[in-house]
């Protein structure tokens, strides 16, 4: 019995990671090979036989190293706590940085941060391309929708976003056994292409790809930049790790994803040998005609949980990045009590459907958007790929001539995808460039400002050492009332600016007071017996006490919730925390003369404060028992 329960539960999770980790990549089949042989592409490739076999074997070989090995066999591997993707990386190039010194770890941590960036530009060219391939098989079916496709996609788009606070675990139960459906769909129905062709087979042969790439050089090159949409949403494999495992992703793809896939292609590229004109859309052409419409409106769906994906994605990014301190603290949504991973961000929602919809009315096409995608899929997976046979040299003791071979070969093959679509830089490879620069821009100005204004507000708080000395010198003049104080600060060094004030211009102390700082761990999630440190300042009569809080980058960050650990008989008895009041230092920013950073930068720093999520609500703190004190610093 207990085998059985154990198996539903593996079952279980392989379900749930078709139905959100391969909504991306298992949609890619649907312009891929369109995009390879669009007649209107600046370089475009001739339809021919061999051409046909050239670029099947490339796409296959691609799956097969850039998904299959670089991701399933490798980085899944390089886990931290069992949570992947671009920030997980960072957190163990910190960590190394901590252990072996800096200068290579921060630089790499610095394009880790790049790849974070890129993804932004994913999240927000997933939803377009992805709806608009879906929706323009509309064309096929009844060539008058033509001009319809633009206004649907938007629609759908509007609708997509505007559920998003609502979460996805309630949609959720249902994704997996529609990407089931999707998956066995376009497997089959690209076993009906392979029958009228099946020499296409041949192709798994790694020297047509090689024939390709070597023999016909001047096209294949170009082709390079359409074929990498075939391992679209790879990052996803590695990022969603921490949601399903390593185990569920790895058997999802083995046992249905990558022979679904592989169908389809190989179906595809039979079709268009049948007839060069199914160039057109080859996808939706496999199907007979009576199930073009169901097979588009599956298609739809396909897409909606591709884009839904992504987006959650980007939701998790922006969490992630701002607990380690490159984005300002953002008002957060928890969906479920289930996932932690489920959480919904208001202003990256919005931000990304302003943005979604202005690619899709300004490119109108997913063939014109596929040049820009291209080139946030081939960053990320090298600057992915880089990270992570670095980090393999410091965590493991694999031989490094091993790992330089690995490295090498596989780098070569991402170096090669990114320079294919560099020659796309003119026909949209340059958006995701400007949407991660942007984004780099805004993380490293933020993660710069935080360390200039920690560096002044220490300045201005003083000692807490001292100022606990001298509230004990001047016990006589300051009035103690009833009751518990909590105040929020940055560390056990400096006095919390409210406090000071409160002591200063009120001459009044609470019976007891805590002064708090919260630390984000570069670990997902800590134990509670891991989550607090009690330190009395020195005295254990005054009623002041120094509380070190701890969580993890992936937790809620619940104050209120975790002082309930504490131990009375480390805090001189029991404290009212049902009645306690919360002091709050807020921080105006001024621009100053100091050459801290350039005058651009302060300018950006100070704009992207604004964005900053209301402390009270971000701790979890009771709004009728929450004081706010202001204060100014320059920087």
């Amino acid at each position: 019995m207990q085998t059985g329960t154990k198996d539903t539960v593996r079952l279980a999770l392989v379900i749930g990671a078709l139905g959100v980790v391969f909504g991306d990549i298992g949609t890619s089949p649907i312009y891929t090979l369109q995009t390879v042989f669009n007649p209107d592409d600046p370089h475009p490739v001739p339809v021919s036989t061999d051409n046909v076999y050239g670029v099947v074997s490339l796409i296959f070989w691609s799956v097969m190293i850039v998904v299959t090995i670089t991701y399933i066999f490798l980085a899944l591997h390089a886990d931290n706590d069992g949570e992947g993707g671009v920030m997980a990386l960072i957190t163990l190039l910190r960590r190394s940085a901590a252990k072996r010194g800096r200068r290579a770890t921060l630089w790499l941590a610095g394009l880790g941060i790049f790849g974070a960036a890129l993804f932004f530009g994913d999240s927000m060219i997933t939803p377009a391309i992805s709806v608009l391939s879906a929706v323009e098989g509309l064309k096929l079916v009844e060539p008058s929708f033509d001009k319809a496709v633009v206004p649907i996609t938007a629609v759908i788009i509007v609708v997509l976003f505007m559920v998003q606070r609502r979460g996805t675990s309630a949609v959720g139960r249902v994704f997996g056994p529609v990407m089931i459906a999707w998956f066995v769909v376009i497997g089959s129905l690209g076993i009906t292409g392979i029958a009228k062709h099946p020499a296409i087979l041949e192709a798994l042969s790694p020297t047509y790809a090689l024939g390709f790439l070597f023999g016909h050089f001047h096209i294949a090159f170009f082709a390079l930049a359409a074929v990498v949409l075939s391992v679209t949403g790879a990052e996803a494999l590695y990022a969603d790790m921490g949601h399903f495992g390593r185990r569920a992703i790895s058997r999802g793809w083995l046992f249905l994803v990558l022979p679904a896939l592989i169908l389809s292609y190989f179906g595809q590229g039979a079709l268009i040998i049948d007839n060069p004109a199914n160039i057109s859309g080859p996808f939706f052409l496999l199907a007979p005609e009576s199930l073009r419409l169901p097979l588009v409106l599956l298609a739809t769906a396909a897409t909606i949980i591709a884009a839904q994906a992504v987006i959650t994605g980007a939701f998790s990014v922006t969490s992630q990045a701002a607990q380690l301190g490159y984005l300002p603290r953002l008002r957060v949504v928890y969906t479920s009590e289930q996932e932690v991973g489920q959480i919904y961000v208001p202003w990256i929602n919005w931000l990304l459907l302003v943005s979604v919809l202005t690619l899709v009315f300004a490119f109108r096409s997913s063939a014109a958007l596929a040049y820009a995608y291209g080139m946030t899929v081939t960053g990320t997976i090298t600057i992915t790929t880089l990270l992570f046979f670095y980090i393999a040299h410091q965590r493991w003791k694999t031989p490094l001539w091993l790992l330089i071979a690995g490295a090498v070969v596989l780098l070569s093959i991402d170096l090669l995808f990114v320079a294919a679509n560099l020659t796309k830089l003119l026909h949209g490879a340059w958006l995701p460039l400007l949407i991660a620069l942007i984004a780099f821009t805004v993380m490293t100005t933020w993660q710069k400002g935080r360390e200039v204004v920690t560096e002044q507000r220490l300045k201005a708080e003083g000692s807490l050492s001292e100022f606990i000395a001298q509230l004990r010198e001047k016990a006589a003049t300051i009035a103690k009332v009833s009751g518990t104080a909590v105040f929020l600060n940055r560390g056990n060094q400096s006095a919390p600016l409210a406090m000071r004030a409160n002591v200063e211009h009120n001459h009044v102390r609470h019976e007891h007071v805590l002064i708090i700082s919260i630390d984000t761990l570069p670990v997902p999630r800590l134990r509670d017996e891991d989550r607090i440190e009690v330190d009395p300042l020195g005295y254990e009569d005054d009623g002041i006490f120094f509380v070190s809080m701890r969580f993890g980058y992936a937790e809620t960050q619940d104050l209120q919730a975790a002082l309930k650990l504490l131990d009375p008989a480390t805090t001189e008895g029991r404290l009212d925390l049902e009645n306690a009041s919360y002091f709050l230092s807020k921080i105006e920013l001024r621009r100053g003369d100091t050459h801290t950073m350039a005058a651009w930068r302060k300018r950006l720093f100070i704009a992207t404060s604004y964005i900053t999520a209301d402390a009270a609500e971000h701790f979890g703190l009771p709004r009728d028992r929450t004081v706010i004190m202001g204060s100014h610093i320059e920087v």
